[in-house]
């Protein structure tokens, strides 16, 4: 599963909890009975008592522990907001027209053109590109899947001279570093007989 279909899943069942629990309160809250495995007895009783709230007054560290902790939950569930939140591909690339003004070049349009050219390529099944980096030095993603006949670094070499510097210069980019996985297509077995 990829970390973005893992990051849905886990704010899935976070919202669910999260439902499901203040929904329950909202429900005692509102008078109805509380479920046999429900903390406290109905909508006036308090979430700690006198007693809860006073039984740790002779350990010094009990309270900045708990707050400790709430504020690293607090922070963690923030950092992962902003990752979720954070744009991962380039949506566009500033191209130097040579004139004084720069044009810009939509990211994905580059992504798919640099894909089917890679695709084209002698070896390769399938291949896939994201670009990242900023608008003026993107970098490049691509996975490619290969056929079980042709040796990883031509595939390497083939891509990085053919259809990565063809976008290269098609953008008019001094350069675009790109990190390249390469994988093999899945076939079954061949008898021999």
């Amino acid at each position: 599963m990829r970390s973005g279909g893992l990051n849905r899943v886990l704010l899935a069942l976070v919202g669910l909890i999260l439902l499901a629990l203040g929904g329950a309160v909202l429900a005692v809250g509102l008078g109805a009975p509380p479920p046999s495995w429900w903390l406290h007895t109905g909508p006036h009783d308090v979430l700690l008592t006198r007693a809860e709230r006073t039984r740790r007054r002779g350990a010094d560290w009990w309270w900045p522990a708990v707050i400790a902790f709430l504020a690293v939950v607090f922070l963690l569930a923030l950092w992962w907001l902003v990752a979720v939140l954070r744009r991962h591909r380039l949506a566009e690339i500033l191209v130097d027209t040579r004139d004084g003004e720069a044009a810009g070049l939509r990211g994905r349009a580059l992504e798919s053109a640099l894909a089917e050219d890679t695709a084209q390529q002698r070896g390769v099944a399938r291949s896939r590109v994201v670009l990242r980096g900023r608008r003026t030095a993107p970098t490049a993603r691509a996975w490619l899947q290969l056929e079980p006949d042709i040796d990883p670094s031509t595939a390497l070499t083939d891509f990085a001279s053919g259809p990565l510097t063809r976008a290269r210069d098609s953008a008019g980019l001094a350069a675009v570093p790109a990190e390249v996985r390469l994988g093999e297509v899945r076939h079954r077995a061949e008898r021999v007989t």
